[in-house]
């Protein structure tokens, strides 16, 4: 894979994993997302009109944890799906094969909603633009915030995080691995 995309970053082989250093065990992502739900529920002043979608793969499992987290606090059970933003990435060309995943949007739809995209690490800032790109054809939300395990640098676009559960300053030459519990076999950030 291409090391300047983001999705370089958490799709790494499993061999991979006991290389580097651990930035962010499981207690600490589980904190990550349980600040990140309560700075989304203050800065919405509630849960009134969100909708959480998940950027696959890590992303969409992100999505549904801080929904949980989303609902603990508030009682209240906040609409999530998953956004595929395979056909709307600007690297196509270079890797055209690519498994298509799912987009599911929650039946009240998008229009008028504000919408929390999440995903795992914030690295050039292109997968979010395809993703926004992607959100352009299924509807008009009000408002679109990005929320992020990992912010790790090195824009590319003009995007940025709203709610980021770990800063992590990294030369382009690092990669930032992202593993958890259902899609890996073990729960960490590993910088390496």
């Amino acid at each position: 894979m291409c090391p300047n995309t983001e999705r370089s970053d958490s799709a790494l082989p499993d061999d991979d994993s006991g290389v580097g250093r651990v930035v962010l065990s499981s207690a600490d992502i589980t904190r990550a997302i349980r600040r990140i739900a309560h700075e989304i529920l203050e800065r919405n002043k509630g849960a009134d009109d969100l909708i959480v979608l998940g950027i696959p793969t890590r992303g969409a499992e992100l999505a549904h944890r801080l929904v949980k987290e989303l609902a603990a606090v508030e009682s209240v059970d906040v609409p999530v799906g998953t956004l595929d933003i395979t056909m709307y990435r600007d690297d196509l060309r270079r890797q055209p094969t690519r498994p298509a995943q799912r987009t599911e949007i929650p039946a009240a739809g998008i229009d008028d909603k504000i919408v929390v995209l999440v995903d795992d690490v914030l690295y050039s800032g292109r997968t979010v633009r395809a993703a926004l790109d992607a959100l352009g054809d299924l509807g008009r939300p009000r408002a679109v915030r990005l929320a992020v395990l990992v912010d790790r640098g090195h824009r590319e676009l003009p995007i940025r995080a709203d709610h980021v559960g770990k800063n992590l300053p990294t030369s382009s030459s690092e990669r930032v691995q992202v593993r958890l519990g259902g899609i890996d076999d073990t729960e960490e950030v590993r910088i390496s």
